[in-house]
């Protein structure tokens, strides 16, 4: 399966920490020449520093359609053209629906599930011209599956790519392209990290595997549906989450 990632164009939007960076890692590892998509061009630089493996950072914001053009238009000219999107780039405040303001949903909403369609879209006329056009979708168990307080928004986003999706691989197959999405659980990163040391045991403590899953674990699931071996599998999901939604509650891992 890696090998046939090998020399691919790569664009993985949100790379520059967490899960997306995790992504990136997977396949530049993998052989594939990866672009960092990021608001912030310094924080995409050094991601793709870090991760090294020929990877390069891109300056681009997907709650604008022209920004997100530029971005993937700049990769294309480096990397001959872009056979995968890792449409990754996603917020997560936390808000209560009482006291949430119409404008932070609209943020989530923009840049979670607008974003995503912006993502698609610019990509697609590269994609068009690539013998192994994928596009992959990082969702989450949180809203298609799960609630949790204060991610009504989130939910509501997440719940949204998938409903996306159903459509967009429909329309895209004529182009031979597969549109999946990869669903997380909960994932050690940076902003997971912030929720406090207390979370993370509690959360842990609900997954059957007794810990939390890294950025890497997400990558890897990635890596496959962008893979060659994979190019009749479309408008799916993979739930990476240790076994976390499993349990009827956490008597059932006594």
């Amino acid at each position: 399966m890696t090998q046939s990632l090998k020399g691919r164009s790569v664009v993985v939007t949100g790379g520059s920490k967490g899960i997306g960076k995790g992504i990136a890692r997977v396949f530049a590892l993998s052989g594939a020449k990866v672009a960092i998509i990021a608001r912030h061009l310094d924080k995409a630089e050094a991601a793709a520093a870090e991760i090294g493996h020929g990877a390069f950072g891109v300056i681009g914001d997907v709650t604008s359609l022209a920004s997100i053009e530029s971005a993937f238009a700049a990769a294309a000219t480096r990397n001959g053209g872009i056979d995968v999107l890792c449409a990754n780039a996603g917020i997560f405040p936390q808000a209560r629906l009482e006291d949430m303001t119409s404008q932070q949903w609209d943020e989530v909403v923009d840049t979670n599930l607008k974003g995503t369609f912006h993502a698609v879209k610019a990509a697609v006329p590269y994609l068009k011209k690539s013998d192994q056009g994928r596009i992959v979708l990082t969702s989450s168990i949180t809203g298609p599956v799960t609630g949790f307080p204060g991610w009504s928004h989130y939910g509501a986003t997440k719940a949204g790519q998938l409903g996306f999706m159903r459509t967009a691989c429909i329309e895209l197959a004529k182009y031979d392209i597969t549109v999946n999405a990869v669903m997380p659980g909960n994932i050690l990163t940076e902003g997971l990290a912030g929720l406090g040391d207390d979370y993370q045991k509690t959360m842990a403590a609900s997954v059957p595997l007794k810990r939390l899953g890294t950025v890497e674990d997400i990558g890897y699931a990635a890596l496959y549906f962008a893979s060659k071996e994979a190019g009749y599998v479309t408008g799916q999901t993979i739930i990476v989450d240790g076994g976390q939604i499993l349990p009827e509650s956490l008597e059932a891992l006594a």
